[in-house]
Order: structure tokens, then C-alpha cells, then sequence
């Protein structure tokens, strides 16, 4: 069979069918039930307290906010905006729902400061202050990504909000990154009967549906389970491209005393994409001459395929103890598998024509990985009293083990393709692929302990203290490279101070050092040394307009040793390498951040900010020019006054220009500045159903997604989706 069938496979049902394996106690009880908690004579001790990665706070889908109250992902310690002495953003609940942030992706384009890096269909990074996020988290607990990439989408139905720290943070993500730590918050039960439900339908025949419903189950608040469904299927603006996405989520909590809360849940993801785009479209002829194709263009054939499965268990312990402390214990286990028949078009001879594709390089690889991983982590946290004041402490250790297997069986040709990509119709003969001519078989493993104190100084004047040590263990092979790296004990220092200089207003500084392994190899195959270097904030918070309103003013600088400075291209090189690299770049990235986020009069919620960056090598010389210098990002609805079932809003990205110099040609890619903007519209026909319109990039801007390798592919033209939303 040369191309796969799936006419019998629907996400609807393999959605469903998911849910109901990991679910089928909730079903099986039933919701119906709930009620009898009212006549119960159980001490219903934990309703309504939920575990948010370590702290205790509302969720932002009970508060129908553009900002959080409190989090716990810059320090470990749950604090407000005001108290953190970093820059954090907070994409909520109702910013997700109000502009259709289905993926993460999305919702990361919506994020001040964060850049998102889509070289391909089907493979994404993302960037912030200049350098490549590494570092994310699932309810404030690691979960390593052993290539630094996403493939495929993560939905965002399970998530109740995404937090953004901006800078390095060592002290909870086992690095100090400079770039910024992703934490996904999930949805957790509710003691309260709660279900939602849409459906959706847009441009390129695009459907989504989702659900959600929670409650108490066994007649007793003291056991709680939510269950969360989504599938999505749908064509692409790109040619041949189509996509399927199914995510399914279940979790139980239970009071199994008055002060042991249990929590246990299952996820699962599956990504089908069709002909997805694997190295993207060349953008220079050989005289050096742009490319410019239709947004449409793509080169990728009829039978190219990439799928992505995910499983993600995770079960926690919550134990409050006396004197206002708390401890807590997760444990998560991920199995990660891609299955994918890709095929990459691209021109290192310089022997692109006008009108034609012909004499141009192939690769064609069927490529596989798995990943297995284990994740451990034990905190505690809570007040102490010293010198007459009221302090805060926090210690911590974690574990996680990552086992990379993955193979690649690549054939080369050489194009015979006579018309424009924009023209060609996507029939290449698909090959007969042969056993692996190379592949990874490698293991990531970490330690930490790590700790810190948040002292209350004077009654304006707190102080936060912290380190982190690290110890490292990569062992294997990766095509033919030994992947052998120790370190041992390394120590992430992390210094933080907030000054109260009103109310409203304070004033804060932190600074934190960089250690972070690299992956790149030199021109022997050996892997680079880790970059070293630090980095500083500083900065003013305000809590606006009677507290509903955080804003911050940040300025940040870091400085980093023993970057990955391409070195040169290997003539012949091992499956997977193209590039060899020197340990010779020092970067320092420099810039100042606006952001704010909350409702600045009733019914009117805003989310935003603007950042200026500078990204300069040891000469002087502008560094990794395809970030851009300058970005904003900004969100609003408002719930009109004279008609307050009708919101209405909108959401603009821009971004300076972007630019790079062509590896194996003499042009030059370049991305003017852009401006994409996104409006919509909710009614409310009742308090329960509901109908919105969101039409995304109305100017129908042309972009490419990003310019930091030589080909690209362009961003979506205007598409519309109309949602139709049910809640209870």
C-alpha cells in the first residue's frame, strides 16, 4: 500500500475511545450521584482547595480572569505577581477560550516575549530573550524534552492556564536557561457538579469538539473526578496538508484524610498530520534571487506522513502539616512515540530555476522514536518564625530519567520535478525504505536538591534565597556518537529582593547563573561543553486599579559563555549531522519588558507587552538576527455595557524584522516587520449556551514562521471558526 487509508478512523471515535479506557470508574459511577453529597454527613475538609503545581490558590476558570492571583513557578514558593522578582505572564482559562487557543502554539504567539520557531508543519521551538526555551513543566514538575522541541501540537484542553517565567530558572528547572520556563497548569476536579461542551467549525473544513464535565463521585465530595475530551480533524491553507488531533484526560483526587490529599490522572494525545512539511520551501534561486511562493506551496508528496502519540500518567500526594506546612509528592511516567514517512526538498548546490524544481536534492527517511520517561518530586514548604518575623522556606528533590530510542532509514535522490513547487501537484513515487542506516539508543538521567527562603526582612522589604545542584548522566549512542556526559553537584545560585516603595508599587532585582549541557557536536563528533554564564533582572511591579490590573516594567541582561558557534558543514556526514560547531560564542542578550494583564474596568480585560531585545557576539556584531528586536502582543475584550451579551475583542502580534544569511547560498532570508491581527465576537444567548465568531489574521498578512534555517514556509492567511458553547 503506498499512501494510508483512514477513512475508518474518526476522531470522535478514537477520542472516545480513549476517554473510556481511562476513565471508565467516573463513568461508571456516574455523575448523577453528586447531589447525594448535600445530605452527607461528611467533613468536606480540602472543598474547594486545589493543587496547582505546589500551591494553593483558585483556578483561573473559576475566576473569568486575564491574570492569576498567585503562582509558584519562578521560585517554588506561591506567590503573587507583586512578590515574584521575575517577569512572569499567565495565558488563563478565558484567554484560551475567548481567541480558540486549541494548541500551544497559539498560545504561545499570544505570550509577551516568546517567540515561536516553526521551521516545519510538524516540529516547533520557541525562543525567549533571545535564546531556545528548554525548559517546561507540568503543574510545576520538569518534564524534559530530550531534542528541545515540540512535534506535533499539544492541546490545550486539559490545561486551566499556561505561566510563562521570562529568564533563567535554575532554582525550579534543573538549569538556569536563560530564555524562559513553561509551566501547563491541568484542570482538577471540583466538588461542585461542572460540564462544558462545544463544537466548532472553520476555514479549510476544519471541526473541533470538546468536553469537559466534573464532579463528586461515590455520593461524596471526598472523592472528586473530571474527565476532558477534544478531537479535532481538518485541511490545511497548505497543499495535501490535512491534520487529526485527539487528547483525552481523566483524574481522581480524594481526601483520604482530613490533611492527605490523593490525586491520580491519565492523558493522552494523539497527532495524525498528512503530508507535513519536513525542511520546509527553499526561499533563494541559484542567482540569488527570492523564491516567493503562494502561502499554499509545499513540498511535500501525497504519501508523506507524521504521527504522534503521547501517554502521560501522574500521581500525587498532598500532605498538609502543622504549623502551615505543606508537603508534596508527584510522580509521572510519559511514553512518547513518532511514526513518520517525510520527505525533504532542498537546493545546497545553488541550482534552483524559475519554473521548475528539477536537479534539486532529496532525503526521504522513514523515521521512528520513543520515549520513556520517569519523573520524581518531593517538596515541602511552609512558614517559620525568626528574629520576631514571619519567613517562608521551601526544599526540594527531584529525579527524572529519559530512554531515547529512535531510528531513521534515509534514502537520497535528486529531483525531476518540472514545475514550481506552488504548481506541482504532490505525486512522487513513494519508495520501498530499508532497514535503519542510523539511530539513537541513549539515556538522559538528572538529580536535584534544591531549596530556598523568602525573608521577610522589614515590612517592605522581602528577600529571596535559593540554589539548586544538579547532578548529570547521559550515556549511549546517537548515530554513531557516543553520548557520554557526567557532571556532578553542579549549583544554580538564585538571589531575589522585592522592595515595597508603596501599596501599589514595588520595586525588585534577582540574578541567577547559567549552567546548561549542550548537544551540539565538533567537527570529531564530540559534544560541546555546557555554556556558563548569569543573569540579572530588575525591574518595577504595580498592582493597578484596586488589585485587578498586575503590570510590570523589567529590564534584563545576560551574559553567556561557550555558545554553539557553527564551525562549518560536514562533506559526509553521519545520519542526523550536517553541521559541526565551535564552543567559541559569547552572547550577551540585553532588553526591557512592558507587560500587564487584568481588567482594567468592568468588563473590559486586557493582556499584553512589549519587548525590546538586543542579542550582541564578543565583537559587537548583532547575534541571532532571526529574533526579532522588538515584539508586542496584546489582548482585550470587553463585554458592552448597552448590550452586555455581546464581547467583542481582538489580539495583535508584531514583530520587527528578521533576517538571516543564507547557509548554502549567497541570499539572504528576510522577514519584514508584520503586524497579524485577530478579532472576535461571543453572544450569550443564556447563561449557558453561548455562540462566538474568531476570524485570525483579518489583514491576510503574508509572513513566514520563521526565517532561522535556510527554507521556510508562510503563516495562515485569514481563516474563520464559529463555536458553539455549552456550559452547566
Amino acid at each position: 500500500m503506498t499512501q494510508r487509508q483512514r477513512v475508518q478512523r474518526t476522531p470522535v471515535n478514537r477520542a472516545v475511545r480513549h476517554c473510556l479506557a481511562l476513565s471508565l470508574p467516573c463513568l461508571a459511577l456516574g455523575f448523577a450521584d453528586v447531589h447525594a453529597a448535600d445530605d452527607s454527613g461528611d467533613a468536606v475538609v480540602l472543598d474547594q482547595v486545589v493543587v496547582e503545581g505546589g500551591g494553593f490558590f483558585q483556578p483561573t476558570e473559576q475566576t473569568g480572569q486575564y491574570r492569576a492571583p498567585a503562582s509558584s513557578s519562578a521560585t517554588g514558593l506561591t506567590l503573587t505577581p507583586r512578590e515574584t522578582p521575575q517577569s512572569l505572564s499567565v495565558i488563563t482559562s478565558l484567554q484560551l477560550e475567548d481567541f480558540q487557543l486549541d494548541d500551544v502554539n497559539s498560545a504561545l504567539e499570544s505570550t509577551p516575549g516568546v517567540t515561536v520557531e516553526q521551521p516545519e508543519t510538524d516540529r516547533t521551538y520557541y525562543t525567549s530573550r533571545g535564546f531556545t526555551i528548554q525548559r517546561f513543566q507540568i503543574d510545576g514538575v520538569g518534564a524534559p524534552l530530550p531534542y528541545d522541541n515540540v512535534q506535533g501540537d499539544i492541546d490545550t484542553a486539559v490545561y486551566d492556564r499556561i505561566e510563562v517565567v521570562r529568564g533563567a530558572n535554575g532554582l525550579m528547572s534543573g538549569s538556569g536557561t536563560p530564555s524562559a520556563t513553561v509551566n501547563f497548569i491541568r484542570k482538577r476536579p471540583t466538588a461542585e457538579t461542572q460540564a462544558s461542551a462545544s463544537v466548532s467549525a472553520g476555514s479549510w473544513d476544519r471541526r473541533r469538539i470538546e468536553g469537559d464535565v466534573s464532579g463528586s463521585l461515590f455520593g461524596s465530595d471526598r472523592v472528586r473526578g473530571r474527565l476532558v475530551v477534544a478531537a479535532e480533524e481538518g485541511d490545511s491553507y497548505l497543499d495535501r496538508h490535512g491534520r487529526e488531533r485527539q487528547v483525552a484526560y481523566g483524574v481522581i483526587e480524594a481526601d483520604l484524610t482530613d490533611s492527605t490529599l490523593l490525586t491520580a490522572g491519565h492523558t493522552w494525545q494523539n497527532n495524525d498530520s498528512d503530508s507535513p512539511l519536513w525542511g520546509a520551501l527553499p526561499m533563494y534561486y541559484g542567482d540569488g534571487s527570492p523564491t516567493n511562493y503562494d502561502r499554499s506551496a509545499s513540498s511535500s508528496p501525497e504519501w508523506s506522513y507524521w504521527d504522534n502519540e503521547d501517554h502521560r500518567s501522574f500521581v500525587e500526594v498532598q500532605q498538609f502539616l502543622p504549623g502551615g506546612w505543606e508537603a508534596t509528592l508527584t510522580g509521572s511516567y510519559l511514553t512518547s512515540d513518532s511514526d513518520s514517512e517525510i520527505f525533504y526538498l532542498y537546493d545546497p548546490a545553488q541550482q534552483l530555476r524559475p519554473g521548475t524544481t528539477e536537479d534539486l536534492s532529496i532525503i526521504m527517511d522513514n523515521y521512528r522514536y520513543e520515549n520513556e520517561q520517569w519523573v520524581a518530586d518531593a517538596q515541602a514548604k511552609g512558614p517559620f518564625d525568626l528574629f520576631g518575623r514571619e519567613h517562608e522556606a521551601m526544599v526540594g528533590v527531584n529525579w527524572s530519567k529519559s530512554e531515547v530510542t529512535d531510528y531513521s532509514a534515509r534514502l537520497y535522490e535528486t529531483s525531476d520535478i518540472d514545475v514550481p513547487l506552488d504548481q506541482w501537484d504532490g505525486n512522487y513515487p513513494r519508495p520501498t525504505f530499508g532497514p535503519s542506516d542510523g539511530g539513537s539508543d541513549f539515556t538522559q538521567e538528572e538529580s536535584s536538591i534544591y531549596g530556598a527562603t523568602r525573608l521577610s526582612l522589614t515590612d517592605r522589604t522581602t528577600a529571596i534565597f535559593g540554589a539548586r545542584a544538579t547532578w548529570l548522566e547521559n550515556s549511549g549512542v546517537s548515530y554513531t556518537v557516543a553520548r557520554e556526559s557526567e557532571y556532578d553537584a553542579e549549583i544554580v545560585p538564585y538571589a531575589g529582593l522585592v522592595y515595597d516603595l508603596t501599596d501599589t508599587l514595588s520595586a525588585y532585582a534577582s540574578y541567577t547563573e547559567i549552567f546548561e549541557p549542550q548537544n551540539e557536536v565538533t567537527q570529531n563528533y564530540q559534544p560541546l561543553p555546557p555554556i556558563e554564564g548569569r543573569s540579572y533582572e530588575v525591574g518595577l511591579k504595580a498592582a493597578l486599579f484596586d488589585e485587578r490590573v498586575d503590570a510590570t516594567a523589567a529590564v534584563f541582561r545576560t551574559e553567556q559563555n561557550n555558545t554553539a558557534t557553527l564551525a562549518g558543514t560536514f562533506n559526509n556526514p553521519r545520519p542526523g549531522y550536517f553541521n559541526y560547531y565551535e564552543a567559541s560564542g559569547d552572547l550577551t542578550s540585553e532588553g526591557i519588558e512592558l507587560t500587564l494583564a487584568g481588567e482594567i474596568l468592568p468588563g473590559w480585560r486586557a493582556s499584553g507587552g512589549y519587548t525590546y531585545l538586543e542579542i550582541e557576539d564578543s565583537d559587537g556584531e548583532r547575534a541571532r538576527t532571526f529574533i526579532p528586536e522588538q515584539m508586542l502582543r496584546a489582548q482585550t475584550t470587553y463585554q458592552l455595557p448597552f448590550w452586555p451579551q455581546m464581547t467583542v475583542g481582538g489580539q495583535i502580534r508584531w514583530q520587527s524584522e528578521t533576517f538571516r544569511d543564507q547557509q548554502y547560498n549567497t541570499g539572504q532570508t528576510r522577514q519584514d516587520d508584520y503586524l497579524v491581527t485577530d478579532l472576535m465576537a461571543r453572544y450569550e444567548f443564556s447563561d449557558n449556551l453561548s455562540a462566538s465568531l474568531n476570524v485570525n489574521n483579518v489583514g491576510n498578512e503574508k509572513y513566514l514562521n520563521s526565517v532561522e534555517y535556510d527554507q521556510a514556509f508562510y503563516g495562515e492567511p485569514r481563516n474563520v471558526m464559529l463555536t458553539l458553547d455549552w456550559k452547566y
